[in-house]
């Protein structure tokens, strides 16, 4: 049987590469960059990586399994694909890419509210099994709609975000003029042409657009229009009377992304959330905070028991996921990673990475001799310093 991965590309950093090569660069910087000076994108893996983990090689120690349980639902490994805005406009069509992949390796897959592919056909390549992470509408009669079809899709978890009060400020993007349809300046005129995989792929696949939001949305949006329409049309800011008609109207898992801190989390407990996504947004909105993994690192002790707590932003590889685990995170989410693979190997992109980042987690669980993904905090260093 032939191998799923391409030795070519056997890390992250090397899709990364790879994907630089293809994709035009106003496409790329929108992926790769954070806000400000990319401090908090930086913090993010580098602190992720001062986790250390110790081995017991003399213990009983029959055959690891990657399988793990999280809100209810056994998956093949504890890792899943995060919602990613405007997928297709940096690899076209990678939203079925990655949602395909997804539903083979029986992974999770979070649709955004903002990218190119609607929660319908997420749910028909997943055969109903793709989360959604939804901005919240102001309009009462929007959220109560994209809720409804979330449901009629048949989604198991609603992915509720709170860490985008505001957009980040990105001075790439503030640059390229990064619109969708691309802004057709003279700079990423040269660049598209510079990219023919990348074009002749947009020309087969058709523009892209934000087809979840397509019955609510004006069409031809460029940066500053669609920050105007996101401010008008959705709110970022949350808070208990927000939340509680959510929580009401959907009866699926509920899931707060974007926690940073105990008294979120508490808060959340409180609010009827099933579980967290401790996250940063990448480190694309607050370059002033703290890693993901201090944040975990912090909420852990006190509320691991009382609420699954999930983390994305920052993991670049199998060893940070079992770094992340170890620290008590139930799952993990990635989002550039896969977004990576898909621009650099297209169609193979998602199978690939996934296949990828299974056999480097499942060469740490068996250098460690653990043989259980829940195990992996009793190999937790924790006199770290």
């Amino acid at each position: 049987m032939k191998s799923e991965i391409n030795s070519e590309y056997p890390s992250v950093e090397a899709l990364r590469e790879k994907a630089k090569e293809r994709v035009p660069n106003f496409a790329f910087e929108y992926l790769d960059g954070g806000c400000n000076e990319d401090v908090n994108i930086v913090r993010n893996t580098a602190e992720i990586r001062d986790v250390q983990l110790q081995p017991r090689y003399l213990q009983n120690y029959g055959v690891s399994s990657t399988k793990t349980k999280v809100l209810g639902m056994e998956f093949d490994a504890p890792f899943g694909i995060s919602p990613v805005g405007l997928q297709g406009l940096m690899w076209p069509n990678s939203p079925e890419i990655l949602a395909r992949a997804a539903h083979k390796h029986n992974v999770p897959f979070i649709l955004s509210t903002v990218t190119t592919m609607n929660i319908e056909r997420a749910s028909e390549l997943t055969e109903g099994k793709a989360w959604f992470q939804l901005y919240n509408p102001v309009e009462d009669h929007v959220r109560n709609d994209i809720i409804d079809r979330a449901h009629a899709a048949g989604c198991p978890v609603l992915v509720l975000l709170c860490d985008v009060p505001t957009f980040g400020y990105r001075p790439r993007d503030i640059r390229n003029g990064l619109a969708l349809p691309p802004k057709m300046s003279a700079r990423n005129i040269m660049q598209i042409l510079g990219k023919p995989s990348w074009a002749f792929n947009t020309l087969k696949h058709g523009q892209p657009t934000f087809e979840t939001l397509k019955p609510y949305t004006p069409e031809g949006l460029n940066l500053k229009q669609l920050g105007q329409f996101m401010d008008k049309t959705f709110s970022g800011k949350l808070n208990a009377e927000k939340i509680k008609p959510i929580r009401d109207r959907w009866k699926g898992k509920l899931v707060l992304k974007g926690v940073a801190s105990q008294q979120d989390t508490e808060d959340a407990i409180k609010m009827g959330f099933d579980g967290i996504i401790v996250s940063n947004h990448g480190g694309r909105q607050l370059d002033a905070g703290q890693s993901t993994i201090a944040s975990l690192q912090d909420i852990v002790p006190d509320y691991g028991d009382k609420i699954e707590v999930m983390i994305d932003s920052g993991l670049r590889s199998g060893p940070d996921i079992a770094r992340a685990m170890a620290s008590g995170a139930k799952f993990t989410f990635m989002g550039r990673s896969f977004m990576y693979g898909a621009a650099a190997l297209g169609n193979n992109g998602g199978n690939h990475t996934i296949a990828m980042l299974k056999r480097q987690f499942q060469q740490v669980m068996d250098q460690l001799c653990c043989e259980k993904v829940e195990d992996l905090p009793q190999h937790l260093i924790t006199n770290q310093t």
